[in-house]
């Protein structure tokens, strides 16, 4: 972008003194660059300039109401607020990455030329802010005053996507005052466009048509315009993530979508683990376990410090899901909802009691009320002739993450927490034991994390068992090619003195008869364990595709966690090797690696051949099933 005028001219004729002074302060000719080329082009109505104090982030909440994008529900501190109908989730086909014509990813990633990209984003955000406040915001991704801080400047014409913002994300003001004219700076500029009104008259994003997410990696910045759903406007998330992937990929750290959590063992011992686990596959569940803590649940900084993995959240509050949240499963969230403390909830139902629903809520399924459709009732049905749910199946629920009691003290630690420990989940029904730790980084990264795919449920794709290839749990975020994200990885791990272990979970397996072989409650055995064996204090056996549990080292644990026989029949049933399933992975992956991936590291293939030679001896000695007792 470019500015017309002096950038300081523009900052003295559009901004108060006050906010000028906070501007200046900061001392950046390329803030002030930033700031003076989006107000030109945007033009808003009126612009508040917002530091860490607690004055600016109350106004910033309060605006959120003033201005008709939430209302206050009767419990204090919480908030409703509605996405437009057709404006519920990520634009996966207009979020576009802006190259330069010799710069080519992949096929997976969407793309376009940047001058053209750049072109059309500036035509869409002319006067889009004419009518509207622009909210100037400083955040900072990682704690502050860490070796993992990346400071934010975001630009928003939404009070909500700030309220929302200063939930999720470290104030990072003071954070552009300590770095200095130095400091290396995401830039984001969202506006929620002409808006129109929505149930209790809250304000939507009318011109979806227009709705635009493109990134410019070149100059680090995000452009997101005519749209309210948080996966496309709060640029501070997945979007910075890709930048932040992109950055990291030339400064040796990794940028993972990862839980990061303290599993508690013996003698008040904790050791961190992170874990990626695709959507539907337990990541939240398992980071919310009962008796352990929680850091993050989504994005993970991982860097090399004196030879150890250290990782930070890069946020600090939490934008979850909130179908299906009960009392009896998910005990820590449902207390955090159900109490006074600053709160948004988004697309769900108030009933014409005041009270809030959302799908899967215990209690009385409400007759009536208003959610993101506007006025509903009972069988309300849509344009399709399809019956509208009292809450959208993507409603969203908006806290900081120190609401909640089983918070980790290392949340905000500029030193991050030393990680013990990487796990990788899927959706696997047929393959993959329900714990195992691979035989070293190399082969868990490449067996566990590359090879992570995940079964898709009837229930959300209409077609049940459907393997989708995700390495690391990261394909929809990455913004580099995934062969070269892969060995990003693998070269991590060979700087480092100390290197985490590798696991993989399965949560789904099942028999013959399509019975699952693990309950719900049995992801705090395997977690237990690997806490334990992160610290050497359990054996294990070695089997063709790594490392499993012991019997009686999983009899014991049942008994001491879950006070409950662990019988040796279902460890065999559970650890049983099943040769031609994990063979047809194997082929599987290789023909991925082959046609989808042209830049796939060579090692893989070595690893994988490893691996099918191992699988291939057993078969030939034990036969198609092996049970844990032939070890």
């Amino acid at each position: 972008m470019f500015v017309k005028n002096n950038t300081l001219v523009v900052l003295k004729n559009r901004l108060n003194q006050k906010d000028y002074q906070k501007i200046m302060r900061l001392g950046n000719p390329s803030i002030n660059a930033f700031i003076a080329t989006s107000i030109e082009i945007c033009n808003p109505k009126n612009i508040f300039v917002a530091t860490d104090s607690l004055e600016d982030i109350r106004y910033t909440r309060e605006a959120a109401v003033r201005n008709h994008e939430e209302k206050a529900l009767t419990m204090k501190g919480h908030t409703i607020h509605f996405d437009g109908y057709h404006d519920q989730a990520r634009d996966k086909i207009n979020t576009k990455f802006l190259l330069a014509r010799d710069i080519n990813l992949v096929p997976e990633l969407n793309t376009m030329d940047r001058n053209e990209g750049l072109k059309e984003i500036h035509q869409i955000m002319t006067n889009i802010m004419a009518d509207h406040e622009l909210f100037i915001k400083f955040y900072c991704l990682g704690p502050t005053n860490s070796p993992f801080s990346i400071p934010c400047v975001q630009l928003t014409d939404s009070a909500y996507v700030a309220h929302s913002e200063d939930l999720l994300y470290r104030q990072g003001y003071q954070e552009f005052l300590r770095k200095g004219s130095s400091v290396h700076f995401f830039k984001f500029v969202h506006s929620q466009g002409e808006l129109e009104q929505a149930g209790f008259q809250l304000l939507v994003s009318k011109n979806i048509e227009k709705r635009r997410v493109y990134i410019d990696l070149q100059e680090e910045i995000i452009y997101s315009m005519n749209t309210q759903y948080g996966g496309n406007s709060l640029g501070l998330k997945k979007l910075a993530m890709r930048l932040a992937i992109n950055r990291c990929s030339q400064e040796n750290w990794l940028v993972e979508h990862m839980l990061l959590m303290g599993v508690h063992g013996p003698h008040e011992r904790i050791s961190y683990f992170t874990g990626a686990f695709p959507s539907m596959c337990g990541k939240t569940s398992t980071a919310m376990m009962n008796g352990e803590t929680i850091i993050g649940d989504d994005i993970a900084y991982l860097r090399n410090i004196d030879g150890k993995v250290r990782a930070v959240n890069a946020e600090s509050g939490i934008f979850g899901i909130i179908e299906g949240i009960n009392d009896s499963n998910d005990p820590l969230q449902w207390d955090a909802l159900t109490h006074p403390a600053e709160l948004i909830f988004s697309n769900i139902l108030v009933t014409e009691e005041n009270i809030v629903y959302w799908n899967g809520k215990p209690g009385i399924y409400p007759e009536a009320g208003v959610n993101y459709s506007g006025k509903w009732f009972k069988g309300a049905l849509d344009t399709n002739g399809k019956e509208i749910p009292p809450s959208h199946k993507n409603a969203r629920f908006t806290f900081r993450l120190n609401i909640l009691p089983n918070v980790d003290p290392l949340l905000h630690d500029p030193h991050g927490a030393e990680v013990h420990g990487i796990i990788y989940g899927g959706r696997d029904s047929d393959t993959s034991v329900p714990v195992e730790e691979s035989f070293d980084w190399v082969h868990g990264i490449i067996t566990k994390g590359a090879c992570l795919e995940s079964e898709t449920t009837a229930a959300t794709l209409g077609k049940e068992g459907v393997r989708v290839f995700n390495p690391m749990s990261n394909i929809d975020f990455l913004s580099i090619p995934i062969g070269r994200y892969i060995q990003n990885n693998l070269d991590f791990g060979k700087k480092l003195q100390r290197s985490p272990r590798i696991f993989s979970v399965n949560y789904f397996l099942k028999d013959k008869n399509g019975s699952w072989l693990n309950e719900k409650n049995d992801k705090a055995i395997w977690l237990k364990w690997m806490e334990l064996r992160v610290n050497n204090e359990v054996d294990t056996l070695r089997i063709p595709t790594g490392h499993i549990p012991i019997y009686t080292d999983l009899n014991k644990l049942y008994t001491q966690v879950l006070h409950k026989h662990y019988s040796q029949k279902d460890y065999n049933k559970q650890f049983t090797i099943r040769i031609n399933e994990n063979l047809t992975k194997i082929t599987r992956m290789r023909n991925i690696f082959c046609t989808r991936i042209l830049d796939t590291p060579s090692i893989v293939f070595n690893v994988l051949d490893e691996q099918e030679k191992r699988l291939i001896e057993a078969q030939q000695i034990f036969g198609e099933y092996i049970t844990p007792d032939h070890y």
